[in-house]
């Protein structure tokens, strides 16, 4: 079973965050939301999660800086996924070359993200 696997959500728009929820804890996953990036620091370092979700655009510290401080400061293997709304196109390509594993252009759907949190947490 994948209850003991935990994800690190970061995202801003608190709806898109309950579906997300709703969603992934009904799959059986379980689920750490931070709003903004340093709340996602924090919740990775003291969590150390199976996987982290992120928007590239939040407040205080962007999903780009949150990747950084995975890889480099914690040196986390950790699958990230990032999310990015439409004409990122460069944030997306700094944030795979930070080392982001996957990305997911917003809106997308729930559905798929499970799929590639399975895919990617086999």
């Amino acid at each position: 079973m994948n209850l003991s696997k935990k994800i690190v959500l970061a995202e801003d728009n608190t709806i898109l965050s309950k579906l997300l929820q709703f969603k992934l804890e009904k799959e059986g996953y379980q689920l750490l939301i931070a709003t903004n990036g340093k709340e996602a620091v924090d919740l990775i370092e003291e969590n150390k999660p199976d996987m982290i979700l992120t928007d590239i655009m939040m407040p205080f510290i962007s999903g780009l800086e949150v990747i950084s401080h995975v890889r480099n400061k914690l040196e986390m293997k950790t699958p990230i996924v990032v999310f990015s709304s439409a004409g990122q196109e460069e944030m997306v390509l700094s944030a795979f070359n930070l080392g982001a594993t996957d990305f997911m252009s917003k809106p997308f759907s729930p559905n798929e993200l499970i799929i590639r949190i399975k895919r990617l947490l086999q």
